[in-house]
């Protein structure tokens, strides 16, 4: 079968989606190369010499990190990892750990907000406290009520578009471990009516704001 042109002319072209993956693609193929060469080196002077100059190149990749005050660290440091930390050079950094053996940082600790959606509040996790501690009865179903209404006017505050129900009926259940709940066949304060004085509430704030500025 005959050669076409096209063929002819990509024959013996290789395509990065052809090659290994590189270490840290900020820097290139070509100076992931580089090191490759360097680490075929015998000689160690040789290794030596070769790992600065690609230092050197990789400095002048990089000019915004040289405010860094570790910045030559850093580099000799992804020199290392560029090379698979198979590079046996005297350099003026030690290598960096590699991911097997470093621990990473300390687990940051946050303070225990329970099951409480953070748009909700601090006050409504106390008022669902207070609610559990009170007896069966009117005044407990009232506020249990009142919290469901305040659980869903402060989701629409946060949220955008309208809210079931079903779903603040059951984050009022989650919330206080399944002692607080609204019988389903009670409505709840209407989407709209919420929305409606948001809107309301935003509108006279822009216009508080827009009142108060000094004419010139």
């Amino acid at each position: 079968m005959p050669t076409t042109p096209a063929a002819t002319a990509t024959e013996g072209l290789t395509y990065n989606s052809q090659r290994p993956d590189i270490a840290i693609p900020e820097y290139g193929r070509v100076v992931h190369e580089l090191i490759a060469h360097c680490v075929t080196l015998e000689d160690r002077e040789e290794r030596n010499k070769c790992a600065a100059a690609v230092v050197s190149v990789m400095r002048t990749l990089v000019p915004g990190s040289k405010e860094m005050v570790d910045h030559e660290e850093k580099l000799w440091g992804h020199l290392y990892v560029m090379s698979d930390w198979q590079l046996d050079i005297d350099a003026p950094f030690p290598p960096p750990a590699k991911p097997d053996q470093d621990p990473g940082p300390d687990r940051l600790t946050y303070t225990q907000i329970g099951k409480r959606p953070s748009f909700y509040g601090r006050i409504v996790e106390d008022l669902i406290v207070k609610a559990k501690d009170m007896p069966e009865g009117e005044e407990r179903a009232a506020l249990a009520m009142m919290i469901a209404n305040l659980l869903k006017r402060q989701y629409l505050t946060w949220n955008k578009g309208a809210v079931e129900d079903p779903l603040i009926r059951a984050q009022l259940r989650e919330m206080s471990d399944g002692k607080l709940d609204v019988p389903a066949e009670v409505d709840l304060v209407s989407s709209s009516e919420v929305l409606k004085s948001k809107r309301k509430t935003s509108n006279n704030f822009r216009n508080h704001r827009g009142g108060g500025k000094r004419k010139r």
